[in-house]
């Protein structure tokens, strides 16, 4: 049972000391700031049109108008 908590131990300790996971966490950080920026970006396209067609049948799709999303 000793060696049990002491592999644990090393364990935790060999995560808490592994950094392979701080740049998985900027590429995610990356990513949020670009679609922030995007859905900034793209709000001026929402005045009418195309785009607003189709993100009002997303949304319909999404929640449950099955018979907007076959075109």
């Amino acid at each position: 049972m000793n060696q049990l908590f002491v592999r644990a131990g090393n364990f935790m300790s060999s995560f808490v000391k592994e950094e392979d996971g701080a740049q998985v966490i900027e590429y995610a950080l990356i990513i949020a700031v670009v679609s922030i920026a995007l859905v900034i970006a793209l709000q001026g396209l929402t005045t009418g049109g195309y785009f607003t067609t189709f993100i009002n049948r997303v949304a319909a799709c999404l929640q449950g108008n099955m018979g907007v999303c076959n075109p």
